[in-house]
Protein backbone atom coordinates (compact mmCIF):
# COMPACT_ATOMS: atom_id res chain seq x y z
CA UNK A 1 0.00 0.00 0.00
CA UNK A 2 0.90 3.49 -0.97
CA UNK A 3 1.52 6.20 1.86
CA UNK A 4 0.40 9.84 0.47
CA UNK A 5 0.87 12.77 2.92
CA UNK A 6 -2.48 15.13 2.66
CA UNK A 7 -0.80 18.52 3.13
CA UNK A 8 0.32 21.85 1.47
CA UNK A 9 2.57 22.43 4.18
CA UNK A 10 6.56 21.79 3.14
CA UNK A 11 7.93 21.35 6.13
CA UNK A 12 5.42 18.84 7.06
CA UNK A 13 6.35 17.02 3.72
CA UNK A 14 10.00 17.38 4.34
CA UNK A 15 9.75 15.16 7.35
CA UNK A 16 7.66 12.63 6.34
CA UNK A 17 9.63 12.38 3.30
CA UNK A 18 12.90 12.03 5.30
CA UNK A 19 11.38 8.58 6.58
CA UNK A 20 11.37 7.18 3.12
CA UNK A 21 8.17 6.16 2.90
CA UNK A 22 6.24 9.03 1.10
CA UNK A 23 5.06 7.74 -2.06
CA UNK A 24 2.90 11.33 -2.93
CA UNK A 25 1.08 14.16 -1.91
CA UNK A 26 -2.89 15.26 -2.21
CA UNK A 27 -3.43 18.98 -1.27
CA UNK A 28 -7.04 20.98 -1.85
CA UNK A 29 -7.77 24.70 -1.77
CA UNK A 30 -8.48 25.14 2.01
CA UNK A 31 -4.75 22.83 2.46
CA UNK A 32 -3.37 25.97 0.40
CA UNK A 33 -4.77 28.48 2.23
CA UNK A 34 -3.58 27.15 5.18
CA UNK A 35 -0.16 27.68 4.23
CA UNK A 36 -0.44 31.59 3.95
CA UNK A 37 1.42 31.48 0.47
CA UNK A 38 1.05 32.07 -3.00
CA UNK A 39 -0.51 29.14 -4.79
CA UNK A 40 2.47 29.05 -7.62
CA UNK A 41 5.42 28.72 -4.89
CA UNK A 42 4.43 26.51 -2.66
CA UNK A 43 2.71 24.17 -5.37
CA UNK A 44 6.62 24.71 -7.09
CA UNK A 45 8.16 23.55 -4.02
CA UNK A 46 6.24 20.60 -3.60
CA UNK A 47 6.70 19.11 -7.09
CA UNK A 48 9.88 19.50 -6.61
CA UNK A 49 10.64 17.70 -3.12
CA UNK A 50 8.35 14.68 -3.96
CA UNK A 51 8.74 12.27 -6.69
CA UNK A 52 5.43 10.72 -6.38
CA UNK A 53 2.36 12.00 -7.58
CA UNK A 54 1.32 15.33 -6.39
CA UNK A 55 -2.87 16.38 -6.77
CA UNK A 56 -3.98 19.90 -7.22
CA UNK A 57 -7.37 20.52 -7.52
CA UNK A 58 -9.09 22.33 -9.80
CA UNK A 59 -11.62 25.35 -8.15
CA UNK A 60 -13.96 25.54 -11.44
CA UNK A 61 -17.27 23.84 -11.75
CA UNK A 62 -18.47 24.00 -15.18
CA UNK A 63 -16.29 21.52 -17.73
CA UNK A 64 -14.62 23.70 -19.14
CA UNK A 65 -13.35 25.65 -16.83
CA UNK A 66 -12.11 22.59 -15.29
CA UNK A 67 -9.89 21.76 -18.50
CA UNK A 68 -8.03 24.84 -18.86
CA UNK A 69 -7.01 25.05 -15.30
CA UNK A 70 -5.94 21.38 -15.27
CA UNK A 71 -3.70 22.08 -18.71
CA UNK A 72 -2.18 24.70 -16.50
CA UNK A 73 -1.75 22.86 -13.17
CA UNK A 74 0.54 20.02 -15.35
CA UNK A 75 2.55 22.58 -15.95
CA UNK A 76 3.79 22.90 -12.07
CA UNK A 77 5.88 19.40 -12.77
CA UNK A 78 5.29 15.88 -14.90
CA UNK A 79 4.37 14.73 -11.65
CA UNK A 80 1.26 16.63 -10.95
CA UNK A 81 -2.26 14.83 -10.54
CA UNK A 82 -5.42 16.99 -11.36
CA UNK A 83 -8.23 16.43 -8.63
CA UNK A 84 -11.47 17.02 -10.47
CA UNK A 85 -14.85 16.77 -8.31
CA UNK A 86 -17.13 13.66 -8.90
CA UNK A 87 -20.18 15.98 -10.27
CA UNK A 88 -21.87 15.75 -13.81
CA UNK A 89 -19.11 18.56 -15.09
CA UNK A 90 -16.55 17.04 -13.62
CA UNK A 91 -17.06 13.24 -14.71
CA UNK A 92 -16.99 14.83 -18.78
CA UNK A 93 -13.68 16.61 -17.38
CA UNK A 94 -12.34 13.58 -16.72
CA UNK A 95 -13.04 11.97 -20.07
CA UNK A 96 -11.44 15.09 -21.96
CA UNK A 97 -8.38 15.10 -20.07
CA UNK A 98 -8.14 10.96 -19.72
CA UNK A 99 -7.74 11.66 -23.78
CA UNK A 100 -5.02 13.96 -23.82
CA UNK A 101 -2.93 11.86 -21.09
CA UNK A 102 -3.69 13.89 -18.32
CA UNK A 103 -4.22 11.83 -14.73
CA UNK A 104 -7.10 12.51 -12.70
CA UNK A 105 -8.12 11.95 -9.21
CA UNK A 106 -11.64 12.05 -8.61
CA UNK A 107 -12.34 13.94 -5.27
CA UNK A 108 -15.64 14.03 -2.76
CA UNK A 109 -16.72 10.67 -3.57
CA UNK A 110 -19.14 9.34 -1.14
CA UNK A 111 -20.25 6.50 -2.97
CA UNK A 112 -19.88 3.38 -4.68
CA UNK A 113 -21.72 4.37 -7.82
CA UNK A 114 -19.97 7.91 -8.38
CA UNK A 115 -16.37 5.70 -7.65
CA UNK A 116 -17.85 3.55 -10.71
CA UNK A 117 -18.82 6.42 -13.19
CA UNK A 118 -15.35 8.03 -12.21
CA UNK A 119 -13.54 4.73 -13.37
CA UNK A 120 -15.73 4.39 -16.24
CA UNK A 121 -15.12 7.86 -17.18
CA UNK A 122 -11.21 6.94 -16.59
CA UNK A 123 -9.58 8.83 -13.83
CA UNK A 124 -6.35 7.53 -12.13
CA UNK A 125 -7.60 7.43 -8.75
CA UNK A 126 -10.66 8.07 -6.71
CA UNK A 127 -11.05 9.58 -3.67
CA UNK A 128 -13.24 8.37 -0.69
CA UNK A 129 -13.93 10.25 2.22
CA UNK A 130 -14.31 7.77 5.08
CA UNK A 131 -13.76 10.24 8.20
CA UNK A 132 -16.73 12.32 6.75
CA UNK A 133 -18.81 9.64 6.33
CA UNK A 134 -17.79 8.14 9.95
CA UNK A 135 -18.72 11.57 11.17
CA UNK A 136 -22.62 11.52 9.71
CA UNK A 137 -22.65 7.95 11.22
CA UNK A 138 -21.85 5.94 8.28
CA UNK A 139 -19.51 3.32 7.89
CA UNK A 140 -16.71 5.01 5.76
CA UNK A 141 -14.69 1.41 5.65
CA UNK A 142 -17.78 -0.21 4.10
CA UNK A 143 -17.66 2.20 1.12
CA UNK A 144 -13.86 1.14 0.80
CA UNK A 145 -15.11 -1.98 0.56
CA UNK A 146 -17.43 -1.43 -1.99
CA UNK A 147 -15.70 0.14 -4.42
CA UNK A 148 -12.74 -2.31 -4.01
CA UNK A 149 -15.07 -4.92 -5.53
CA UNK A 150 -16.47 -3.03 -8.09
CA UNK A 151 -13.12 -2.72 -9.44
CA UNK A 152 -11.48 -6.12 -8.85
CA UNK A 153 -15.23 -7.38 -10.86
CA UNK A 154 -14.37 -5.51 -13.52
CA UNK A 155 -10.85 -5.05 -13.39
CA UNK A 156 -10.52 -0.83 -13.29
CA UNK A 157 -7.11 0.86 -13.81
CA UNK A 158 -8.65 3.36 -11.30
CA UNK A 159 -6.29 3.28 -8.14
CA UNK A 160 -8.20 4.04 -4.32
CA UNK A 161 -7.00 6.77 -2.72
CA UNK A 162 -8.30 6.39 0.61
CA UNK A 163 -9.27 9.83 2.33
CA UNK A 164 -9.99 11.76 5.17
CA UNK A 165 -8.03 9.75 7.42
CA UNK A 166 -9.48 10.29 11.05
CA UNK A 167 -6.87 8.09 12.98
CA UNK A 168 -4.20 4.76 12.41
CA UNK A 169 -7.22 2.58 12.74
CA UNK A 170 -8.57 3.67 9.10
CA UNK A 171 -5.24 2.57 7.95
CA UNK A 172 -5.29 -0.51 9.25
CA UNK A 173 -8.75 -1.06 7.42
CA UNK A 174 -7.48 0.30 4.04
CA UNK A 175 -4.64 -2.59 4.23
CA UNK A 176 -6.68 -5.41 5.21
CA UNK A 177 -9.31 -4.42 2.04
CA UNK A 178 -6.53 -3.90 -0.06
CA UNK A 179 -7.04 -0.55 -0.90
CA UNK A 180 -3.39 1.35 -2.95
CA UNK A 181 -3.35 4.24 -1.54
CA UNK A 182 -3.89 6.09 1.97
CA UNK A 183 -3.62 9.70 2.49
CA UNK A 184 -2.70 10.60 5.65
CA UNK A 185 -2.79 13.70 7.73
CA UNK A 186 0.60 14.93 8.81
CA UNK A 187 -0.90 14.76 12.85
CA UNK A 188 -1.95 10.69 11.99
CA UNK A 189 1.08 10.52 10.00
CA UNK A 190 3.29 11.12 12.96
CA UNK A 191 1.49 8.48 14.85
CA UNK A 192 1.74 5.62 13.11
CA UNK A 193 5.41 4.46 13.79
CA UNK A 194 4.41 4.43 17.52
CA UNK A 195 3.66 2.22 20.62
CA UNK A 196 3.58 2.65 23.88
CA UNK A 197 4.81 -1.25 24.38
CA UNK A 198 7.40 -0.62 22.03
CA UNK A 199 9.28 2.78 24.39
CA UNK A 200 8.44 0.81 27.37
CA UNK A 201 10.34 -2.26 26.03
CA UNK A 202 13.20 0.18 24.86
CA UNK A 203 13.42 1.88 28.77
CA UNK A 204 13.88 -1.76 29.96
CA UNK A 205 16.34 -2.85 27.56
CA UNK A 206 18.55 0.46 28.01
CA UNK A 207 17.99 0.16 32.00
CA UNK A 208 19.00 -3.47 32.06
CA UNK A 209 22.50 -2.93 29.69
CA UNK A 210 23.47 -0.23 32.27
CA UNK A 211 23.68 -3.05 34.52
CA UNK A 212 26.00 -5.22 32.59
CA UNK A 213 29.89 -4.88 33.80
CA UNK A 214 31.94 -3.07 31.34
Amino acid sequence: MKFFLDTANVEQIRKINELGLLDGVTTNPSLIAKTGRPFPEVVREICKLVEGPVSLEVIGTETKKMVEEANKLVEYGKNVVVKIPITEEGLKAVKILANQGIRTNVTLCFSPLQALLAAKAGASYISPFVGRLDDCAHDGMELIQQIKQIYDNYAYATEIIVASIRHPLHIVQSAMIGAHIVTVPYEVFSKIASHPLTDKGIEIFLKDWAKVPT
